[in-house]
């Protein structure tokens, strides 16, 4: 029985999971157990148009994919590619994927997917020294590209993963690593960034000298403030500038602001520049907070 590694999110880290397969006699039957979302049920389809889409012939078999550990409750699309590995190499006993992790949603012609989740979950299993080689998409790869000692390897589509399986030449694969382009200095043989294009100035509030000379203590010692006026004073303005005076931002810095945005379901972002977040004052604390604790 092949093994093909794989993680899922629990809470806001991940876990590793192993994507395994049998294929016995009996009647076609085509299953995924181990504790499953329903969007990971509906992988069945997009699998197995994927594979008819580009010539492979379904095996008449009864194929289980169990998700292990199966204790745990597992979410998400990115299980698609793992799962048509399985079937597109069910006979072929020679192939080994235990040294990568592969990711990616299939879109019902092969296309290879980028997913929310894909970023947060490797960042998460890089940090515990759990993975050293992806297998993902272009555009998963384009986020990764920023997360140290990875190894990535990028594929298109279903019919390119197949082709990347099988070759012995997975370096032509391996997708070429940028450097963020923003100003850099040393501080305590540790890189940090900071960029200089502000789209919020202090220059844009007038008056206020004393509340602006606050913030900047506040931003250099990163200290709580408190702020409180009359409607107009500029407390508002202050506050959304505060976040291009913080201190800048070293590299595991900016890989969580990104992961907590994907988590959100955003656009992930990896400039240097702080997290900001204007609730509207009429919001409880509940609702900035989340639920199901009690907030005195």
């Amino acid at each position: 029985m092949k093994i093909i590694k794989s993680a899922s999110l629990d809470s806001i880290e991940a876990i590793a999971i192993d994507v395994e397969s049998t294929f016995t006699k009996g009647l076609p039957t085509f299953t995924i157990v181990g504790m499953i979302s329903t969007s990971i049920s509906e992988s069945k389809d997009r699998v197995k148009s994927a594979l008819l889409t580009n010539g492979f012939k379904f095996p008449p078999l009864k194929i289980t994919v169990n998700l292990s550990p199966s204790e745990i409750a597992k979410k998400g699309t990115h299980f698609d590619l793992a799962i048509a590995l399985q079937i597109a190499f069910y006979e072929d006993k020679k192939v080994d994927f235990s040294d990568m992790f592969i990711f990616g949603e299939l879109a019902l012609d092969g296309n290879i997917k980028d997913t929310n989740s894909i970023f947060p979950i490797i960042l998460s299993l890089s940090k515990k020294d759990s993975i050293n080689k992806v297998l993902v998409c272009t555009q998963t790869a384009q986020k990764l590209a920023n997360i140290p000692n990875l190894e990535i390897y990028c594929v298109n589509d279903l019919s390119e993963a197949i082709e990347f399986i099988k070759t012995d030449k997975k370096e032509n694969y391996l997708y070429e690593k940028k450097k963020l382009e923003y100003k850099t200095l040393i501080i305590n043989d540790e890189q940090y960034f900071y960029d200089t294009n502000y789209l919020e100035d202090f220059k844009d509030v007038i008056g206020q000298d004393m509340a602006k000379y606050a913030a900047m203590i506040c931003a250099a010692g990163n200290h709580n403030l408190i702020m409180e006026g009359s409607p107009g004073c500029g407390k508002s303005m202050i506050s959304k500038r505060l976040q291009y005076i913080m201190p800048p931002m070293n590299l595991e810095e900016i890989l969580e602001k990104a992961k907590l945005l994907a988590l959100d379901f955003k656009d992930v972002d990896f400039s240097p520049i702080r997290a900001f977040r204007s609730p509207h004052h009429s919001s409880t604390k509940s609702s900035i907070f989340g639920g199901g604790c009690n907030f005195q």
